[in-house]
């Protein structure tokens, strides 16, 4: 089975929840919550790769989000091990995760990106609010 994961962007998209200079609120707060879910222990995060929010869910544009690739540690990230196990990603791609440094500021953890995302959830700013309709204009799936 081919590759079907791309490697992560360069850099994180600009509303990659992942980025300590994106505002708050952006996206729901399950999406959020997600975050905090690579932060536990290998066996017990979950086995699926966090892609890319700004890629639409067609299989040509799926990539592996550059934030989540630039805030964990690949060696502890089960849904690394799995993608490559089960053929979603090749050996490349997971040296391209490993090898990822990301050139713009990022949260520690998922949960320090999850807490300062969901603080905006009920007051997003006038950034936050163009952000959001950018993104609505981005994803075909959220139309």
């Amino acid at each position: 089975m081919a590759s079907s994961i791309r490697p992560p962007a360069p850099r994180p998209c600009e509303s990659c929840p992942y980025r300590r200079d994106v505002p708050a609120g952006i996206w729901a707060s399950e999406e959020y919550d997600k975050l905090r879910t690579y932060d536990a222990d290998t066996p017990d995060q979950p086995p699926r790769i966090f892609q890319c929010h700004q890629s639409d869910t067609g299989n040509d544009s799926r990539r592996i989000c550059a934030g989540w690739a630039g805030c964990h540690d690949s060696d502890n990230l089960l849904a690394l091990r799995m993608a490559v196990l089960d053929g979603r990603i090749d050996p490349a791609t997971h040296q391209a995760v490993a090898d990822y440094t990301s050139p713009v500021p990022l949260f520690l953890s998922g949960s320090d990106a999850a807490d300062h995302g969901q603080k905006g959830l009920t007051t997003p700013t006038e950034n936050a609010r163009r952000m959001i309709e950018k993104i609505s204009h981005t994803r075909q799936d959220l139309r």
